[in-house]
């Protein structure tokens, strides 16, 4: 049986939960990766009652929910700069008067909730953001002092440990979706994440592609190098340019889709990710989770872009061979 394809919800919340949930059945989806804001998922809501009627939706309209999203919460536990761009995307509640280090104390308060709602959601898997203490220190300049790359990361394990012990008590996992402005955001940062944290069983990696793709980060060697560590999977494509462009790779603060930009993501199908070899890769670590869509392509219609995406998903993936091919051309003992 292939996997189930989910369409994650993030870029699709200025929809109500119902709308979104009628939407996504009719594009084809098997299921929803919810997100935790707009009312798909309201974590200060989340009583038993509250995820039950969650269910229950979702149940009405034949979809099956996987896994719960906090990317915006998430984000804010160990940003080393707290400032407005934070105050746009998180609720008040956890903003309060803005001063940074009580943003990072209800971040982590809230993550923490976060767990709790996915157990009574009868879930296992949180997929999110860290925030990181040395992503501004990611190019080196003004020269970084020794150690302190190594105090960063400390930071990051006194604040994050404390949330995975809680999550591991709970009986669900998280996943950082590694990704730039993180504190994983290649291979070589994720060893130093699961490093700093002492290999914590209650953390690991949502797979996205796309993040490591424009960066020229090997993505199917992170499948390999992370194999008990992939929680759960983002099918999302990006487009690179071949020859130079205006804007180089850390995107020269111009938007998304414009057109000078090195790079930007694109519809699955229409980027220049290879999924077969992804899909070869998860098979061969026996990654049967779900694979969820998380459509971006400011170039293109995205209800169009969903209903393909999903029929691209469903068409590449596919399940191992549970047999040697050349197993039949052997002579048979008698």
């Amino acid at each position: 049986m292939s996997r189930p394809v989910t369409l994650y919800t993030g870029q699709w919340a200025d929809f109500p939960i119902e709308k979104m949930c009628e939407k996504a059945k009719s594009f084809g989806y098997d299921g929803l990766e919810l997100c935790t804001w707009g009312d798909h998922m309201e974590i200060e809501k989340a009583d038993q009652a509250y995820c039950d009627k969650k269910k229950a939706l979702l149940k009405k309209y034949g979809l099956d929910l996987y896994t719960i999203s906090t990317h915006l919460v998430g984000q804010c536990v160990c940003d080393a700069i707290i400032d407005e761009r934070h105050k746009g995307i998180l609720p008040d509640y956890i903003w309060g008067d803005g001063n940074p280090e009580g943003v990072r104390k209800r971040a982590a308060e809230e993550m923490i909730k976060t767990a709790k709602a996915a157990k009574m959601l009868g879930i296992d898997t949180i997929v999110g953001f860290t925030g990181s203490p040395v992503w501004h220190m990611f190019y080196s300049f003004p020269a970084i002092p020794a150690g302190m790359i190594e105090k960063g990361y400390e930071e990051f394990a006194e604040r994050w440990i404390p949330i995975l012990d809680e999550f591991q008590k709970i009986g669900v996992k998280f996943a950082l979706e590694v990704h730039p402005t993180e504190i994983a955001f290649d291979i070589h940062t994720a060893h130093l994440a699961l490093q700093a944290l002492n290999n914590h069983p209650a953390f690991g990696f949502n797979y996205d592609p796309s993040h490591l793709g424009y960066q020229h980060v090997d993505y199917i060697r992170f499948i390999y190098e992370f194999p008990d560590r992939i929680f759960h999977v983002h099918m999302k494509d990006v487009y690179w340019s071949d020859v130079p462009m205006g804007i180089g790779v850390y995107g020269g603060h111009a938007e998304f889709g414009d057109n000078r930009r090195y790079w930007n993501f694109r519809s699955l199908g229409h980027g220049k990710i290879n999924f077969e070899n992804i899909i070869r890769a998860l098979n061969d670590i026996a990654y049967k989770g779900p694979l969820s869509v998380e459509w971006e392509d400011s170039g293109m219609n995205r209800e169009a872009g969903a209903i393909e995406s999903c029929r691209f998903v469903k068409k590449v993936d596919f399940e191992p061979s549970d047999v040697a091919f050349d197993k039949a051309m052997k002579k048979q003992e008698k």
